[in-house]
């Protein structure tokens, strides 16, 4: 009984050790930073023959994604902060953290509504918002009234 219980104590206290030094994130992934990951996928999106440039990021959901390109959309504007989209299929986001706080520029997903959301305006903190990627530059030409027509591929 005294082998076991010396067991499960050092077994817990190397668990906690390894937690203090992986720091908060490593208890709790909604803390962790999507933009931590890895670029994978360039991809272009055409606004009225303008092209924007953006960056994947290397996580399960945005390689699910990129997995749909080519997508021809139509995005509308949500609330003044975000443009949205409906996707043909629900993305898998087995892996992604709980939460997300979107920047501008942000390429994310609502996982609840499985709609693409761009952010062109920074917003609160979000449960079911994940980050799939972000423009490489200004977004000006996805900030119109109205319907927005997109195509988005991967770059060449």
């Amino acid at each position: 009984m005294t082998v076991r219980i010396a067991v499960a104590s050092l077994a817990a206290a190397t668990w906690t050790a390894a937690l203090f030094l992986a720091g908060p994130a490593a208890a709790d992934n909604t803390n962790a930073d999507p933009k931590d990951n890895h670029a994978m996928t360039e991809i272009e999106v055409t606004v009225d023959g303008q092209v924007l440039h953006a960056t994947l990021d290397d996580s399960v959901a945005a390689k699910d994604f990129a997995a749909m390109l080519p997508l021809e959309l139509t995005l509308t504007d949500f609330h003044g902060i975000e443009k949205v989209a409906d996707l043909p299929r629900k993305l898998d986001t087995s892996s992604a953290p709980a939460s997300y706080r979107p920047d501008t520029g942000d390429i994310t997903l609502y996982a609840p509504w499985g709609n693409l959301a761009i952010f062109y305006k920074p917003f609160q903190e979000s449960r079911g918002l994940v980050r799939l990627g972000e423009f490489d530059g200004a977004i000006d030409a996805l900030i119109q009234d109205g319907e927005t027509p997109i195509r988005i591929e991967q770059a060449d």
